[in-house]
């Protein structure tokens, strides 16, 4: 069954809570170290595993508290992990193999390019490919993508215009944005909130690499 715009703007919002987990890292790793930032992450992975554990044993079996998840789970989710539980999965992968602002990059693309392709896409969509795929959410998402990265890379130099000449960090913003894009919109069986920051994540990596090691 297929989420009405109100339903994917409530499903998206359990989406957008994952910005606070990022939070949560920041504040951990201030005070702590990366390692135990990473630990306290999986620590609220378990506890997520555990209510979906309630939800999908115990809670779907009983209708009248069963209503609530209408509204943030998909039908294909009613008897598997929900979106955000990958997205958690995602999150701590790409914080423990990436660069630090990669990382981020690719989580945040996760979380507002796959809101604005599924919200625009919904509202405005008017040309439609390859599933109901509107044109209009996908290059939503790319722009908005495109976007994300300029704040994560460029944070704290917009007083030196001289950033906009730095081909390095545009080619990493470009190709990530575009990968998270493509996989978004080709990607229907494996749960995109898990491929999008692995694949964004680890070509922009490459990428980095490979233009500081010949550039």
């Amino acid at each position: 069954m297929e989420l009405n715009f109100k339903q994917e703007v409530a499903r998206k919002f359990v989406h957008f809570l994952s910005v606070f987990l990022l939070l949560i890292y920041f504040i951990t790793l201030n005070f702590f170290n990366k390692q135990i930032a990473l630990l306290f992450l999986v620590f609220i992975l378990i506890v997520f595993l555990i209510i979906e554990y309630l939800r999908i044993e115990i809670i779907r079996e009983i209708p009248i508290l069963n209503i609530v998840w209408k509204y943030m789970r998909r039908e294909k989710e009613s008897d598997r992990l929900g979106g955000d539980i990958f997205l958690l999965i995602g999150a701590i992968l790409v914080l423990a193999v990436f660069d630090f602002r990669i990382a981020i990059a690719a989580i945040l693309m996760t979380i507002f390019g796959d809101l604005s392709a599924a919200l625009v896409g919904k509202k405005f969509g008017k040309h439609f490919f390859m599933k109901e795929r509107a044109w209009e959410g996908t290059l939503a998402e790319f722009f908005v993508n495109v976007f994300i990265g300029l704040l994560i890379f460029f944070w704290g130099f917009w007083s030196n215009f001289n950033i906009f000449y730095n081909y390095e960090l545009w080619a990493v913003i470009l190709v990530m944005a575009l990968t998270a894009t493509i996989v978004e919109t080709l990607i229907y069986k494996i749960d995109d909130n898990l491929a999008i920051p692995v694949f964004a994540g680890f070509v922009g990596q490459v990428v980095l690499i490979l233009l500081r090691s010949f550039g």
